[in-house]
């Protein structure tokens, strides 16, 4: 085992104990009739819950790296410690989480039980296939850990997709893995989905293309005859990069060049200056206003504050109002579709719900899983198939309400054409199924006996109440 080091930005085991026992004390003072919930001001879900004047948990001393271990090639980190000071402890020494999500502010807890994606997980997965152990404190009080084989098994399994309905994870152990100081990134371009779906699947399988490794694989569709695949591989090589932190925007970039090149910190958070292309939203694409929007505030936590005014003061329906147009249903998803399925979704999509671009992002079930564990297992909350490839379809907006429609009409008529196709919702924003339909979606009895093993007196909100009820 190799020797687990500090550097600034670690928090360090002592301070780690501490913020625990923080986080304990402030569960205790919680009234038993109320219902256990983070002390948190910020969120990457897109779900609303209801208000309440209950404390919640304080993880205030839960936002850090613990330690890497160079050697092993670990690290220990808090549960809400943000994959942006993640990245920020293991690249200096040139590693990097197997998967890490395309947003800052994301947490490597929420991650994990909530399931996080990029452009390494046709070869990665989900990051919680490179957790090790985890400390979990559960909703009947204690903190536990769980490991792949361990007397918590279970729990390990069961807890991605939970979304802190069986408990708040407080450390996890994962796997990082070696990165180069540069990406060099290839934009193939097709004019056919089924041709874009093939490539996909071609490239991911082999993990190469024209005989060079592809290290990173993810895509946009812009229409139905004009969608793209990237390429990133991982390069030593020096030489000039892009910048797309400034005026130039990292998604335009697929339409206009076929090469490019940047750093491996600039790759991992290509998305987040623009959080994707949803920042048009608020006319941060506009050259003009793009001059004058300071770069600190060039980045998904920003926008998603803009957000959370726009959702507690309903200003964009009431602008659309004044426009004499009609208010509009946010869908805002993410879906897993079986890639033999692709083509079809996102052509069935583009003629029925007007949102564009789509974001595409192969992955598979990491073989032969975690370390430690005996063999693959499907994860029993969120059951995809092992030795199976699927394709992460992302779309972030809204769409006009027709008069007459049922409350989340567009995200019901999703749900029913992502299950038609074989597929998987995350439960990060709004969701409609009915009870049974859910249970048989996401986990069923194994749900049911996590829930009443680790939180016997209901202190959490059960996952059903959470992702659908808005409870």
């Amino acid at each position: 085992m190799g020797r687990r080091t500090s550097t600034p930005g670690h928090t360090g085991a002592a301070a780690h104990r501490a913020g625990v026992e923080r986080l304990l004390a402030s569960y205790h003072a919680i009234p038993p009739s109320a219902t256990v919930r983070l002390a948190k001001k910020t969120s990457n879900l897109f779900r609303a819950r209801a208000k309440t004047n209950a404390p919640g948990l304080d993880v205030s001393g839960l936002g850090g790296v613990i330690s890497v271990d160079p050697a092993a090639r670990t690290a220990d980190v808090a549960g809400m410690c943000t994959y942006e000071d993640l990245v920020a402890a293991t690249l200096p020494y040139g590693l990097a989480p197997l998967v890490v999500p395309q947003l800052k502010t994301i947490t490597l807890g929420g991650a994990v039980t909530g399931l996080g994606i990029e452009s390494t997980s046709f070869r990665n997965g989900l990051p919680h296939e490179s957790v090790l152990e985890i400390d979990v404190l559960t909703g009947g009080g204690e903190i536990i850990t769980a490991t792949p084989d361990g007397e918590h098994s279970d729990l390990f399994w069961g807890f991605p997709n939970s979304y802190g309905t069986l408990g708040y994870s407080t450390r996890l152990r994962i796997e990082l893995e070696p990165v180069k100081p540069f990406v060099a990134l290839r934009h193939l371009r097709f004019d056919d989905l089924t041709e874009l779906q093939r490539a996909m699947d071609r490239i991911g399988t082999d993990r190469s293309h024209e005989g060079v490794a592809v290290d990173y694989l993810d895509g946009v569709v812009f229409s139905a005859t004009e969608s793209y695949l990237t390429l990133g591989t991982q390069t030593d090589e020096g030489g000039p990069v892009s910048d797309y932190t400034g005026q130039q925007i990292y998604y335009r970039s697929l339409q206009q060049r076929s090469t490019d090149r940047l750093t491996i910190a600039d790759y991992l958070w290509r998305w987040d200056t623009d959080w994707f292309w949803c920042s048009r939203a608020f006319g941060a694409q506009n050259p003009r206003i793009r001059r004058l929007w300071p770069k600190r505030y060039r980045r998904s936590s920003f926008y998603w504050k803009l957000i959370a005014l726009d959702q507690k003061y309903d200003i964009g329906d009431r602008l659309e109002r004044r426009k004499g147009n009609p208010p509009r249903e946010r869908v805002v998803q993410d879906v897993e579709v079986p890639i033999e399925h692709t083509a079809d979704f996102v052509a069935w999509f583009l003629r029925e719900i007007p949102i564009e671009p789509l974001w595409l992002c192969p992955l598979r079930l990491r073989e032969p899983g975690p370390a430690g564990a005996s063999a693959v297992r499907p994860w029993p909350l969120y059951p995809l198939e092992p030795k199976r490839t699927y394709v992460n379809v992302g779309f972030w907006s809204s769409v006009p309400i027709t008069p007459g429609d049922r409350d989340g009409e567009a995200n019901r008529l999703i749900e029913d054409t992502v299950a038609r196709f074989d597929g998987h919702k995350s439960l990060y924003s709004d969701s409609y199924y009915d009870a049974d339909d859910f249970a048989r979606l996401y986990g069923g009895d194994n749900y049911s006996i996590l829930k009443q093993k680790y939180d016997p007196d209901s202190r959490l909100l059960d996952l059903y109440s959470k992702a659908v009820q808005r409870k």
